[in-house]
């Protein structure tokens, strides 16, 4: 749809299409997950620093230091133009791929607890597959406008991107990292598919994607956390414990919370309070009202991404609109498998929280995303607002 055609269409509901200015809309629900973020890092992991020998707020202080700089950074990411990011997405599914293998050089690479994920930097340590989420998200954008008048006609053609994400995916089932190859998987394909791929293209791709998956969670020890995850209770103290304290957690809240900071989950019982599960000790003490609550900001955060990917597609930029959707999917897909692994609807993986768990590079990388967003909105608005006064002189002349 041309410009013209979409301010017409929007004026014909009596409405702008996007209020100038940053969208409140979704400056809402990040100002408020943040916020909310910030104050269960603090309850959660006093705890947590006291018996590490740290200082209580250690992580508290740490969980500031990053949404601070990521602040920052996605304040210095909102002056680059979207055009920029679009020249530059050939290269990025290589530049992913040497970020994943950048943690299997030894003294560069840093394990914890048998996984080898983060890049030891000196002074920081950098989990590698949160930078590569968006370099996958940018290469992909790319790819789908160039190959725009294909998608539906050529198998070959929608098959591609997952094919050159399988191939980042195996590097991290050696690290090993099956979440995020799980959600690095379901965003490209939805991607894929908001962008126009043939239903039976989509339907073969997912024939092919779920046996490789399937496959892959036969490891002896992810086989033992679905079977745990399926009946936690039967091993309570064992392959069950993660899972058992976090449904005790969120069975205490019951409704209303048994209130900020009066957890006992988080007292040396519930492994990971403070990153992985930090929804359940969320759950214990705001109740199901602050669950409903934090999934509505959810909702409402990547609604709009996704309303804006729409509006920038009805403008003519494709690029822009590709890289909304694949944000938007990324922060609700690793949301939603970060809450159900919370409430024992999903088996242990080890997903932050976005913008509530304690965790820099999350942290710093989902502001980034999110400055992405906002450079795009307001490229929509200066769009708009620039052939706004020509559209008026034509129903002038009219």
């Amino acid at each position: 749809m041309s410009i013209a055609a979409a301010r017409k269409r929007a004026q014909g509901t009596g409405r702008p299409m996007l209020q100038p200015g940053i969208d409140p809309w979704l400056i809402l629900p990040v100002l408020l997950l943040a916020a909310i973020g910030l104050v269960m890092v603090g309850s959660a992991s006093i705890s947590v620093a006291e018996s590490q020998g740290l200082g209580s707020f250690h992580y508290l202080v740490r969980h500031c230091i990053y949404l601070v700089l990521g602040v920052l950074l996605g304040s210095m990411v909102r002056l680059i133009p979207i055009s920029v990011l679009e020249k530059t997405c050939r290269p990025m599914m290589l530049l992913a791929a040497l970020c994943l293998l950048l943690v299997f050089i030894p003294g560069l690479g840093h394990t914890v607890n048998g996984s080898t994920r983060w890049i030891n930097l000196g002074f920081v340590k950098f989990q590698a597959v949160e930078a590569v989420k968006l370099m996958v998200i940018i290469y992909t954008a790319g790819y789908l406008v160039r190959k725009a008048d294909k998608l539906d006609a050529r198998f070959f053609d929608t098959f591609k991107p997952l094919l050159l994400v399988g191939i980042l995916c195996g590097i991290l089932l050696l690290q090993p990292d099956l979440g995020s190859a799980a959600v690095l998987t379901a965003v490209v394909g939805g991607m894929v598919w908001l962008a126009g791929a043939a239903w039976r293209h989509v339907a073969v791709l997912v024939g092919l994607v779920v046996p490789v998956f399937g496959f892959a969670a036969m490891e002896p020890y992810r086989l033992r956390r679905i079977v745990s995850f399926m009946d936690p209770f039967a091993d309570p103290f064992a392959s069950g414990f993660q899972l058992v304290q976090a449904l005790i957690a969120v069975g205490r809240g019951e409704v209303t919370g048994v209130g900020l900071g009066a957890s006992i989950q988080k007292l040396y019982y519930l492994p990971e309070a403070h990153t992985d599960f930090i929804f359940a000790i969320l759950a214990e003490e705001l109740g199901l009202l602050g669950v409903i609550f934090i999934l509505a900001l959810f909702m409402l955060m990547v609604t709009r991404i996704m309303s804006i990917g729409m509006i920038a597609h009805r403008l003519g930029r494709p690029f822009a609109g590709h890289l909304a959707f694949g944000i938007g999917l990324w922060l609700g897909l690793q949301a939603m498998v970060s809450m159900g692994v919370n409430l024992g609807v999903l088996p242990t993986k080890g997903l932050t929280l976005p913008l509530i768990s304690s965790g820099g590079s999350s942290m710093l990388m989902v502001c980034l995303a999110l400055g992405v967003v906002f450079r795009i909105r307001y490229e929509l608005d200066v769009e708009m607002q620039r052939h706004a006064p020509r559209t008026r002189q034509r129903r002038a002349s009219s």
